[in-house]
């Protein structure tokens, strides 16, 4: 699994910093992946970070 952050769209909300920082981290004003594939034990939180940002920003696949 992959996750992706639109930085576009990323309003800066760190919703999902907060939800899975295992996975995501902020880059001065917008959020960032810091993993190339998601950990099969963080898939969850993952998709919880994507549900939490208020921008629709990250994508999972």
């Amino acid at each position: 699994m992959k996750a992706k952050v639109n930085q576009d769209a990323c309003v800066g909300s760190q919703d999902c910093v907060n939800a899975c920082p295992e996975v995501f981290k902020m880059e001065g004003d917008k959020a960032a992946v810091h993993v190339t594939e998601i950990p099969k034990d963080l898939e969850d939180k993952c998709k919880t970070a994507s549900d939490a940002c208020p921008a629709g920003a990250i994508t999972v696949e």
